[in-house]
């Protein structure tokens, strides 16, 4: 695995880190590689994530549709 340096971080987030990891019971280290998987998640679940709300969504008529579309609607 890789090793990552980030330099000047300020003491206030570095604060915060610490504090979060420490209500998780985890290692402020654990905490940051959590936050990056978190935000950098794979492009794949981004995308089965994206199909799961579209499911949900309610079904539009062909006219619905094309109602919005002379109407300038997206």
């Amino acid at each position: 695995m890789a090793t990552i340096t980030v330099r000047n971080v300020p003491d206030e987030l570095v604060d915060r880190i610490k504090l979060l990891a420490t209500q998780k019971g985890i290692s402020m280290e654990q905490e940051i590689r959590d936050l990056l998987q978190d935000r950098y998640v794979q492009r794949s679940a981004v995308i089965e994530r994206i199909r799961q709300r579209w499911e949900t969504l309610p079904p539009q008529s062909a006219s619905q549709m094309q109602g919005w579309k002379e109407q300038d609607r997206p």
